[in-house]
């Protein structure tokens, strides 16, 4: 079905309607971190209320007009960004952004999509509570986009993805009616399940407007260590001895790659590096343990039976919480130093976490048979998910290999494919990667995907040409 513009009768019904909401069509708003795309506005609403989303969208869905819902705008594939087509309108989420409840004792916050995830996170410690989602575009995500994205980052391993931390949504559907589904509860079988079909819908299939999200304990006692390890092998067995000494209590594990420390010291010389020579491979390793144990005493002990067993030569463990946060910042910066080299292309890829090994012996080899680059190969080791980015050799550009671009990434995702892994591991579809789901993806799948779609966006006006290709 045929999508029109944004007009002349529609902007000013829009107006009309709330004049409050209206906002200029500014550079942040159709501008992607990675600056690949340059997208289009015909005009940003930014309405306060679910009530004010559902009547943006009736009113497009009456003139046909396609709408972008827009969160904190740092997706990395393009969900946020139509570069063609007709031009939508954007809906933003900004004035979306208060904490509605909190209940410390259900362990549950509700907060509306336009909230900022460090803001959350606030909110929850100040309750003595955590909500364990952490990436880190923190200070400027919102809920909503990490829904929408089903986000991923450093915790995963052990509290999971977005969808594992929301228990209810409130949103609004493709015909502008509101779904009241923010509930509280634990277990609800009544159904099929609308959360979790618009948890990484990406705003294909509606605009989330609010969430009841999980929260947990504070671990009464938390602790990091940075570990130099032989190769990627010996720091999955790593792994696998962190477990086994405090099971649950691993919150994060990064793996991360010399080229890494070289990037940052190239980009941000400034920027204090945490050893004097940078090691091949090494790990970010952060527990949170319950009250009577104590986390440096547990990661001296996993250091020492890992040096006896071969699987670490050198370590550091962080005697404050300065220093602790001095680790993270160096996982943290990593993809700010990609940012300022240029990748040629990057990957957000997983592969099942035994192959993880396989991948990174195979995946060098396949990237040198097309031409000389450098690899920075860094992630989540403890779910598989690894951000696999090449980069041109030093004095080139990006721009140097823009014929490569498609080459690279076919190989890199041929390799994941071939391992049982997927092309996309938290960063979602987006634009970006639409020929790669079509590519890769079981024809099952994406045909009832399209069917949902059909179903539910008739008309066609959410959010067309993410995920699925607009037709």
């Amino acid at each position: 079905m045929t999508l029109n513009s944004v007009d002349s009768v529609l902007l000013e019904q829009l107006t009309a309607a709330m004049p409050s909401a209206m906002r200029e069509v500014s550079p942040r708003y159709v501008e992607e971190p990675r600056g690949r795309w340059q997208g289009l506005a015909g005009a940003i609403v930014a309405p306060d209320s679910a009530e004010g989303v559902a009547q943006v969208i009736r009113m497009a869905a009456k003139a046909r007009v396609p709408v972008l819902p827009y969160s904190g705008g740092t997706g990395l594939v393009g969900g946020q960004i139509t570069p063609d087509g007709p031009v939508p309108i954007l809906l933003s989420l900004e004035r979306m952004n208060r904490v509605r409840e909190n209940y410390p004792e259900e362990n549950v916050i509700v907060v509306e999509a336009g909230a900022i995830l460090s803001d959350v996170h606030d909110a929850a410690g100040a309750v003595e509570r955590l909500f364990p989602l952490s990436i880190a575009a923190k200070g400027s995500a919102r809920v909503g986009g990490l829904l929408a994205t089903n986000a991923g980052g450093v915790n995963v391993l052990r509290y999971g993805n977005a969808r594992d931390l929301c228990l209810g949504l409130e949103a609004v559907m493709p015909d502008g009616s509101l779904w009241h589904g923010l509930r509280r509860l634990r277990k609800d079988n009544t159904g099929y399940d609308l959360r979790n079909l618009m948890i990484g819908s990406e705003g294909t299939l509606g605009v989330i407007t609010a969430a009841a999200l999980k929260l947990v304990p504070r671990p009464a006692g938390e602790g990091t260590a940075l570990m130099v390890v032989e190769s990627p092998a010996a720091a999955l067995s790593l792994l696998a001895l962190a477990r086994d000494h405090m099971g649950e209590g691993v919150s994060a594990f990064e793996l991360m790659h010399r080229q890494g420390l070289d990037f940052l010291a190239e980009t941000m010389p400034d920027l204090r590096q945490p050893f004097s020579t940078p090691p091949e491979w090494f790990v970010l390793i952060d527990v949170g343990l319950a009250r009577g144990l104590d986390p440096a005493l547990a990661l001296e002990t996993l250091f020492g039976e890992a040096l006896e067993a071969g699987l670490v030569t050198d370590g550091m463990i962080a005697q404050s919480e300065t220093q602790r946060r001095d680790f993270w910042e160096i996982r943290e910066t990593i993809p700010e130093g990609n940012r300022r080299i240029g990748a040629v292309s990057s990957h957000d890829i997983s592969v099942p976490l035994g192959m993880v090994p396989e991948f990174i012996a195979q995946g060098g080899p396949a990237i040198a048979a097309l031409g000389a680059f450098r690899i920075n190969c860094f992630g989540h080791l403890g779910d598989g998910n690894l951000h696999y980015n090449v980069f041109p050799m030093p004095g080139k550009t990006r721009a140097d290999h823009a014929d490569q671009r498609e080459a690279i990434k076919t190989a890199v995702h041929d390799l994941v494919h071939s391992m049982g892994g997927s092309v996309s591991a938290e960063h979602g579809i987006g634009r970006l990667k639409v020929a790669d789901l079509e590519r890769y993806s079981d024809p099952a799948k994406l045909a009832a995907m399209r069917a949902i779609k059909d179903a539910l966006d008739p008309l066609g006006i959410m959010n067309p040409g993410a995920v699925l290709r607009a037709r």
